[in-house]
Formats: C-alpha cells, sequence, structure tokens
C-alpha cells in the first residue's frame, strides 16, 4: 500500500521592510524605545542606525544604543559650528535605498535639512515615515508620508516642555509674584489642558466629505484619506487613541452609526459631517 504524502503550505504575511535612521543631534535617547514601539505598526525595522559623534557625549546614547541593537554611525565634526552628521546620513540613506531591500524608512528627526531627502526616498516608490517634535519645521513633516510628533507617544514630554517655560518666565519674576504663579499640576493634567486647546482642523474635515458622494462615510475611509490630506494627522494629538474615539468625542461635529455587514457579523463605524 502506498504512503500519501501529506504536505502543508503555510503562507505567512510578509511585513514591510522598514530602515530606522535616528538624527542623534535631533533626538532625544528617552523617546527611542516609544518611537520603535511605533514603527511596528508599519512593519519590522530590519536595520536601526543612529549618526552622530557619540566621542564624549557622556554615555547617553550608550544604553539605547546597546538595549536596542541599534548601530551606531560615528561622525566626527570636521568644521566647530557645521554638522557634518546631516550629509553622512543623507549619504548613507541612499545607499540603502538603492539597495532596494526596503519598502519604508523612518527618518528621526526634527531638522528641515532631511526634506529632500524625504522627497526623494518617495520618488523612488517607498514610504517615510518622519518622527519629530512639534515644533519640525512643516516643510518637513509635508514631505513625509505620515509624520509622527514624539510628543503624542510620550505625553510627558509635552508637559516637561510646558513646566520648563514656566520656569523660565517665572525666574524673571519677582519673588511674591514667583508665589503667586505656583501651581501643583501634574504632567497628565498639563498635557489634558494641551490637547483640549486645540481645535480640529475643519476646512481639512469638510474637505474629506467632500471626496465622497454620500454624506456618510465609512470609518475606515474617513481615517484614510484624512491621513493623505494631513500627513501629520493623529487622534492621540487630540487626546484620543482612534479617530473612532476622536469622532465620538465631537458630537457637535460628526454624526456616526453602526451598521452591519451583509452577513450580519460585525459591526462598523459610518460617520457624517453635521456642520
Amino acid at each position: 500500500m502506498s504512503k500519501i504524502k501529506t504536505s502543508f503550505n503555510v503562507v505567512e504575511e510578509k511585513s514591510a521592510r522598514l530602515a530606522v535612521l535616528i538624527d542623534a543631534d535631533n533626538a532625544s535617547a528617552q523617546t527611542i524605545q516609544a518611537i520603535l514601539e511605533e514603527t511596528t505598526k508599519f512593519g519590522e525595522a530590519t536595520v536601526k542606525r543612529i549618526y552622530g559623534n557619540f566621542v564624549g557625549d557622556s554615555g547617553k546614547w550608550k544604553s539605547v544604543i546597546n538595549e536596542y541593537a541599534i548601530k551606531p554611525m560615528q561622525q566626527f565634526a570636521y568644521t566647530k559650528g557645521k554638522n557634518a552628521t546631516d550629509g553622512f546620513m543623507i549619504i548613507d540613506a541612499m545607499d540603502l535605498l538603492y539597495t532596494n531591500r526596503f519598502d519604508g524608512f523612518c527618518i528621526v528627526s526634527s531638522d528641515s535639512d532631511f526634506t529632500a531627502l524625504a522627497i526623494r526616498l518617495k520618488e523612488q516608490g517607498v514610504t517615510v515615515y518622519g518622527f519629530g517634535k512639534e515644533q519640525t519645521p512643516e516643510a518637513f513633516r509635508n514631505a513625509c508620508s505620515q509624520f509622527i510628533y514624539v510628543e503624542n507617544l510620550l505625553p510627558e514630554l509635552k508637559a516637561t516642555d510646558n513646566k520648563q517655560t514656566d520656569i523660565t518666565q517665572s525666574e524673571s519674576l519677582s519673588t511674591s509674584d514667583k508665589t503667586s504663579q505656583i501651581k501643583e499640576t501634574s504632567a497628565v493634567q498639563v498635557n489634558n489642558q494641551h490637547t483640549q486647546s486645540i481645535e480640529l482642523p475643519i476646512d481639512t474635515i469638510r474637505k474629506i466629505f467632500e471626496q465622497f458622494d454620500s454624506e456618510w462615510v465609512a470609518m475606515t475611509a474617513f481615517g484614510s484619506t484624512w491621513k493623505r490630506l494631513q500627513v501629520d494627522i493623529d487622534p492621540r494629538t487630540y487626546g484620543c487613541k482612534k479617530f473612532t474615539d476622536l469622532v465620538k468625542k465631537h458630537p457637535d461635529i460628526f454624526e456616526y452609526e453602526m451598521r452591519s455587514n451583509e452577513e450580519a457579523t460585525q459591526e462598523q463605524m459610518y460617520v457624517k459631517l453635521k456642520i
């Protein structure tokens, strides 16, 4: 009796291959863990490199580099006051691009000098994810396929920046004025005050609905269209984890309803503009 050979065809979902490039001169060691965790939403970081002059940096990057297996790319400063790191990082990025091994690049910097690099990478057909602070120049933000503010990954940074501003302002006041300025506000409270003060971009939201024939739009289409129109859109900027939470938080702007699919196996949110 002949044996029947059974073969199993296991198909694994292929994740996007990413190159994570970190500008040590314009990034903070305390944000790297959160940034690397965020990149897992987009794919696998098969290359992780950090660029800078690590000689005499008191070891502030050493533990992060070792813990997360980041390859340090040492660049000495040729001339005082000139940044040689940017050029080194740009050249290395182009070398990596031409290997045709990557689906996306993650550029960690708040420096507008990488604007042309982001544009060139996108022209080659790869996705560019930018990571930087809120003061990152608009040109670099818009050059990326998607831009993520590090303050949304670590809200305490935003609170720390606000507190530091309060301290600086307080130092210029008299003793009596300082006493009246003292506030027992936690980092979370400061962050909440910041997010509540940010208004939604109504003009952009109107443009989203103008692109559809129906006044009711599926939530998935609504979110993806918003990301195309505004590369730095992130519900976390407005104190929400997801777009669905953002819609529910603003009943004065949105109306929503849940609809079942034809098989009635799952529900999907649909959203409508009220204003």
